[in-house]
């Protein structure tokens, strides 16, 4: 007997049905958007399942990012950020305000985000240009397995206009909040 497998992408020319942001959201209230999905450029993703190393870079950077971020700024993890057609919830990020300032409507911009990534490199990347277009300041990469942060500044058009790439022996200082520096050695130690 021979299985056939569904193709994990769409089909070229096939026609499919973009979601607005709104409709998104309708849908969701409905529960007819299932959980740990996002919205990327009008179509609804699953999101991957986190396992302990992300969890783990998660919580370190969450805790020295609170550690530093001014009055007036909050942050956050895995909470959307609303674009014009994507809702894309990075792993974490800082925003201007306090949490409740967004109780009836999510942010739609962020001063910097962060994207843990253990096997999700390409997809993490496709969030940039929303990111960009939505004018999040600073948006990083966090490649664990490479023990690598890659830096995207400088939004303009819906493209990040400077990139640097930081390994180890580097220090990261945000361009969004200059007061936070990391060492990667630090960050990324056992």
């Amino acid at each position: 007997m021979n299985v056939v497998q569904s193709p994990s992408a769409p089909l070229d020319g096939a026609p499919l049905w973009p979601l607005s942001v709104a409709a998104y959201h309708a849908l969701g209230e409905l529960g007819l958007i299932p959980e740990k999905t996002e919205l990327l450029y009008g179509f609804v993703y699953t999101k991957m399942p986190k396992s302990p190393l992300h969890s783990y870079f998660v919580r370190q950077l969450r805790q020295l990012l609170e550690q530093t971020v001014p009055a007036g700024y909050f942050v956050d993890s895995e909470r959307p950020i609303s674009c014009a057609d994507s809702e894309p919830e990075p792993d974490v990020a800082i925003f201007r305000g306090v949490p409740k300032d967004y109780r009836n409507d999510h942010p739609t911009t962020a001063e910097l985000v962060a994207d843990i990534c253990i096997t999700s490199h390409e997809y993490d990347r496709s969030k940039l240009r929303a990111y960009a277009a939505a004018d999040v300041r600073e948006c990083w990469l966090v490649l664990a397995p490479e023990k690598q942060i890659e830096v995207f500044r400088q939004p303009i058009a819906g493209q990040f206009t400077e990139h640097t790439i930081l390994g180890l022996g580097g220090i990261l200082t945000s361009a969004a909040f200059p007061q936070f520096t990391l060492s990667l050695d630090a960050f990324f130690a056992k």
